[in-house]
């Protein structure tokens, strides 16, 4: 089966120069559309839908700037290219941030014109295989997430329930030493659920929704949560967290989803230190972003595993060494900083423990109900 034509459109309100590149592509198989003006061009690429469009930049009427948001506003795998006789560096870094792929300066050759067509096809073509690999893994992602609540969650549940109500009635019957053996398996199939559900938080839940109902937060207050849930196996290792907190760290977000992302680092932090060890949480503002920073004194992280270790299911040579997860906490952390704007990093040194650090933009002049807990119990806190 043959391809179907690829479409070109040039958008230029000179004639002599469409006219040029008409007759260069004349006898091509491409399929190539006109327009005199900004406005027409983008009228001809609702009706053409071209796979490449070339756009002069100085145009009387709509500037080819702003065709170019217009047109990577409408569909982002549309591929752009300026030519301009009046290329400079500082117009074509605009160009860019405005949607463009590449630029062409007046006059050109009939072979730059083509190479320049050729690169610019083969881009569309990545553009829209990534596309289709992106749908394809949200339709895994929703399959994966299917497959394990029905088949795999449920029958579980099933189990341990019945387990629960065997062991409660063969209680005068068994001996301890059955018992504790009925005991280990039901912990280990609540070991198992607990996985699972962590599967389907890192897969199905949509976190995006959650911007609707986005209000005011004091950072102080998800924090104090997740340092609570932290706790316990903080006292377990005799790990110390400590956490300094700066007066007027409020964001718009979600207070819920906050503590859980603040928990998956801190207890990230907290299972891989030293016994004995110390986990510092450090909260400011910085300009127009609140930061949190999450230190500790652990076994570090290998310089090869730190750009994945926000992927889903990933475990680095520590992690698999150490505690067991299922790589899961770390990704569900970025997807929810980055719902709420930010951004997250880790540094490391191997032996020496690691550095998180949540960057999220502050939230200026917040109502005076959402300021978080009175200055004394932050100061207590942070003792």
């Amino acid at each position: 089966m043959s391809e179907e034509p690829r479409r070109v459109l040039l958008i230029d309100d000179e004639e002599v120069v469409l006219d040029s590149c008409l007759a260069i592509l004349e006898g091509t198989d491409y399929e190539v559309a006109t327009a005199a003006s900004g406005a027409e061009g983008l009228e001809k690429a609702g009706e053409f839908s071209p796979d490449l469009v070339f756009v002069d930049l100085k145009m009387p009427g709509m500037s080819g700037m702003e065709v170019l948001e217009e047109l990577s506003s409408r569909d982002p795998t549309m591929v752009a290219i300026v030519f301009t006789g009046f290329a400079t560096i500082e117009s074509a870094v605009e160009a860019m941030k405005r949607g463009a792929y590449d630029f062409l300066p007046k006059p050109f050759t009939p072979e730059e014109f083509r190479a320049m067509i050729r690169r610019g096809l083969e881009w569309r073509r990545l553009l829209l295989e990534t596309a289709a690999l992106r749908r394809e893994r949200e339709a895994l992602r929703e399959n994966f997430a299917a497959i394990v609540s029905h088949e795999l969650r449920s029958p579980l549940g099933a189990v341990r329930q019945n387990l629960f109500v065997l062991i409660q009635e063969l209680e005068a019957v068994i001996s301890e030493d059955q018992k504790r053996r009925l005991e280990r398996m039901s912990a280990r199939l609540d070991d198992l659920l607990g996985m699972i559900n962590r599967w389907l938080r890192g897969f199905s839940v949509d976190f995006a929704g959650l911007q609707e109902s986005f209000q005011p937060v004091s950072i102080e207050e998800p924090l104090a949560e997740a340092v609570e849930s932290a706790e316990g196996e903080a006292v377990r290792k005799e790990v110390e967290i400590a956490t300094m907190v700066e007066p007027g760290a409020v964001v718009l977000g979600d207070r819920g989803t906050l503590a859980e992302a603040l928990l998956n680092v801190i207890g990230n932090a907290v299972k891989y230190s030293r016994p004995g060890g110390r986990v510092t949480v450090t909260v400011g503002r910085e300009l127009q972003k609140v930061v949190v920073s999450v230190k500790d004194t652990g076994v570090g992280i290998p310089e090869a595993d730190l750009p994945r270790v926000f992927d889903g299911f990933y475990r680095g040579q520590a992690a698999e060494s150490g505690p067991g997860g299922a790589g899961i906490g770390l990704a569900v952390t970025r997807r929810i900083v980055e719902i709420h704007g930010g951004s997250i990093r880790a540094e490391s040194e191997p032996g020496r423990g690691s550095t998180f650090v949540i960057t999220l933009p502050a939230l200026e002049n917040p109502p005076a109900a959402s300021a978080g807990p009175s200055e004394e119990a932050s100061k207590g806190e942070a003792g």
